[in-house]
């Protein structure tokens, strides 16, 4: 059933936003989780034709004498393409398409999706699981549907009632606790010359999931994240640190180095609609890491689940030649792999009172792994602009499939696009590391660095 949640549903819910904080779900409603649905939330069956097929645990062992930080081989490089989508034969797949793959289709005829068979990989450990079965009947929404209270270690709302739950589970992803990894920003121009906008090492933290994190304890900061720039020569040394918090108790922290001014500073305006000047200004911020930063200017609305055609399990891409991958017009549709999967959809409107480039956008959200997978993005004409996606790394060393490496964008009107947090060619790739300390995240630290 492709939509899920009727006009009363939608008003009930809002009703229960001016009550206060959202409810959790009953003992009965999470025991799901053992049973219909996987430990995550998501739907354990395969749907009715079987061309999704049910979850069996996802894949946990990475293949033998693999060392962490290696590039991580396809697991399922014997693939077959099951069907081909181009322009020609668009309107027969249509239901399973998103505005913006159906725009990319049209506007180059050169692109094409190749859909393999679908592989349910994804997997977390067992402490992530079980976290997240306590959070379904403790974890609560707060701040208007934009924070929450109660969780720690997962997932905080495996059995969503609404929009603000599904981008909170999104937030909360488990791509791992600490990862470090080397990553290049690829821009391709509308008249087919692609230059390389950014390089340098991306590290994360997820105090969220530390081993000994509790929710009494947890001081709300669920991630810490650094990029340190170290290529173009223009750009070595500029750093960017952000403190993102669970609700507003914990305001969000952001600040730049910039090598001119050989200083820290604060930084407000690396969020929302600002362009991202990491991807030569392409992109925005708020679309950085699919999300990035506060969605308080838009109202949220689960629009309910559909079957959709995404890129998926595409270690091929991560570890293709960037000259063979970064190709005119889009990414080179030999080398992505597109599957069909059940995703949630959530459809972001411009807030009364608010002002924003895109008032209009829509999230589509994988339910084995709560990330967004793709966002289309309507400029205020109405007319559609922008389309993002992620290529999703398979990592089943941590085990996890990971959707904040191999993202970018494309301008729909403009032509150019972009791909950001790609190790293709470097040595290592999303490595797990122990976790590093807080000190190491710290704007004190920033100013050391570019000291150096």
């Amino acid at each position: 059933m492709r939509f899920m949640f009727t006009a009363a549903a939608s008003a009930a819910t809002l009703a229960l936003w001016a009550a206060g904080a959202a409810a959790a779900v009953t003992a009965d409603e999470a025991a799901r989780l053992k049973t219909t649905l996987t430990p995550l939330g998501a739907e354990r069956a395969g749907n009715k034709d079987g061309s999704i097929p049910a979850w069996e645990g996802g894949l946990t062992k990475a293949p033998a004498g693999y060392k962490a930080g290696d590039p991580r081989p396809d697991p399922f490089a014997a693939d077959k393409p099951v069907l081909t989508i181009t322009a020609k034969n668009l309107d027969a797949h249509a239901a399973r398409l998103s505005d913006g793959v159906k725009a990319l289709l049209k506007k180059h005829p050169d692109f094409r999706l190749e859909v393999y068979p679908t592989r349910r990989s994804a997997a977390a450990p067992q402490a992530v699981y079980d976290n997240t079965l306590r959070n379904a009947t403790k974890a609560k929404a707060v701040d208007g549907g934009h924070g929450v209270e109660g969780a720690i270690g997962g997932i905080p709302f495996p059995i969503p009632k609404d929009g603000h739950e599904v981008i909170l589970n999104h937030r909360l992803a488990w791509t791992g606790t600490t990862v470090q990894a080397p990553v290049r920003v690829w821009v391709m121009t509308a008249d087919g010359k692609r230059a390389m906008a950014s390089g340098g090492t991306q590290t994360f933290r997820r105090p969220y999931y530390d081993a000994d994190a509790s929710a009494d304890k947890f001081d709300g900061y669920y991630q810490l994240g650094k990029f340190v720039v170290s290529e173009p020569g223009s750009k070595a040394g500029e750093a960017i640190l952000a403190h993102d918090g669970l609700t507003s108790a914990q305001p969000r922290g952001l600040w730049q180095y910039l090598v001119g001014q050989r200083r820290v500073r604060k930084a407000p305006s690396v969020a929302y609609d600002t362009p991202d000047s990491v991807t030569s200004g392409i992109g925005l911020f708020d679309e950085a890491f699919m999300l990035f930063g506060p969605l308080d200017k838009h109202d949220l609305k689960l629009v309910g689940k559909r079957e959709l055609y995404i890129p998926y399990n595409n270690n091929r891409a991560a570890a293709a030649k960037v000259v063979d991958l970064v190709t005119p017009n889009t990414l080179n549709p030999a080398l992505v792999r597109w599957e069909l999967h059940r995703v949630w959809e959530v459809e972001a409107t411009l807030a009364a009172g608010k002002r924003h480039v895109v008032p209009k956008r829509k999230y589509y959200i994988d339910e084995d792994s709560w990330q967004i997978v793709l966002l289309d993005g309507w400029d205020a004409k109405g007319e559609l602009w922008r389309t993002n996606f992620t290529l999703t790394l398979l990592a089943p060393d941590i085990p996890a499939v990971v959707g904040n490496m191999l993202w970018g964008g494309y301008d729909l009107q403009t032509g150019a696009y972009y791909l950001n947090m790609a190790s293709n060619e470097l040595p290592v790739q999303y490595k797990p590391l122990p976790p590093l300390p807080r000190s190491f995240f710290s704007p004190e630290e920033l100013a050391n660095e570019g000291a150096r």
